[in-house]
C-alpha cells in the first residue's frame, strides 16, 4: 500500500467509522507510469449515509479528499452505501478498461 492510498483509507476510516471499507489503487489499469498512485475506486459502507442522496454521499468524500484530488489523485469510482443498501447488493461494479492514452487501441 503506498502512501496516497494508506492516506485516503486513514481518512475514509476517520471520518465515516465504515462497516466496510474497500480503497484499491486502480493506476496499474491506466496509462501511467508504474508505482503511480492516481486512480481510485473506493467502495465505503457507513450508517452516515443513511437519508443522503448519492450525490451528496459523493460530495462529503470530494470535500474530505480535496487536497489528494488537486495533487496526485485524478480519480476516484466511488461506491457509497448505507449498511442496509450493501446487504443487498454486497458486490461494488467492476471499473472499465482504460481506453486513453497508450492503453487506447
Amino acid at each position: 500500500m503506498g502512501p496516497v492510498e494508506q492516506l485516503i483509507k486513514d481518512r475514509l476510516q476517520a471520518e465515516f467509522s465504515p462497516v466496510y471499507l474497500e480503497v484499491a489503487n486502480e493506476s496499474f489499469m491506466h496509462a501511467v507510469p508504474e508505482g503511480s498512485e492516481s486512480h481510485f475506486k473506493l467502495v465505503i459502507v457507513t450508517d452516515q449515509f443513511k437519508e443522503k442522496r448519492s450525490v451528496q454521499r459523493h460530495q462529503w468524500v470530494y470535500r474530505l479528499l480535496a487536497d489528494q484530488l488537486q495533487q496526485s489523485v485524478h480519480a476516484l469510482a466511488l461506491h457509497t452505501y448505507t449498511p442496509i443498501e450493501w446487504e443487498k447488493t454486497r458486490v461494488a461494479p467492476q471499473s472499465p478498461d482504460c481506453l486513453g492514452g497508450s492503453k487506447r487501441k
